[in-house]
């Protein structure tokens, strides 16, 4: 698999420091060395310390289940922590089907009166 090196070095520096806490902590195995480095060496230029990322990943442990890998919300880039039913919305208003999401804590805080069963 060939890698952009350029096309990640420049989505890391518009990135949000938490995006790339992320990356580096929950979303770490499944990626590629090279990407890592780069994300390390974008987190050092933004005086993001070992210890920083560290808590960072302690904040974040409960969000995956031993021998899972991490997923994202469904409406965001962050970790998902819950797996909830919801409506699945046509022009996000009209109820379809019922289907599971994916929320993150702060979309599960703000979910629409969906009701909802964690599994």
């Amino acid at each position: 698999m060939n890698l952009d090196l350029e096309r990640i070095r420049k989505n890391a520096r518009n990135s949000s420091t938490e995006d790339l806490l992320d990356r580096i902590t929950v979303y770490r195995a499944g990626m590629e060395a090279a990407a890592i480095e780069i994300i390390e060496t974008e987190l050092d230029r933004r005086g993001i310390r070992e210890s920083d990322i560290r808590q960072h990943g302690e904040s974040r442990s409960g969000t995956i289940k031993a021998g899972e890998i991490a997923r994202r919300c469904s409406l965001c880039h962050r970790p998902a922590v819950v797996r909830a039913w919801g409506w699945h919305r046509l022009w996000g208003r009209l109820p379809i089907f019922p289907r599971r999401f994916l929320y993150c804590d702060v979309h599960r805080r703000n979910r629409r009166g969906d009701k909802s069963t964690s599994s």
